[in-house]
């Protein structure tokens, strides 16, 4: 999976509940300083939890 731009960076989304690293994604930093949070599917969990921006 390629970056799409010279600004955007990957970054690694955590489950909040188990703390697993489950999900990768890219986002422009300079647009969303931030920290990203998305509510995705956990496989671990086996429901939709809130996944945060990891270090």
């Amino acid at each position: 999976m390629g970056i799409k731009g010279k600004l955007d960076k990957m970054v690694v989304l955590a489950c909040e509940d188990c703390k697993e690293r489950n999900y990768t994604t890219t986002k422009n930093k300079k647009v969303h300083k931030e920290r990203m949070e998305l509510k995705k599917y956990c496989p671990t969990c086996k429901k939709h939890t809130n996944h945060k921006e990891t270090k």
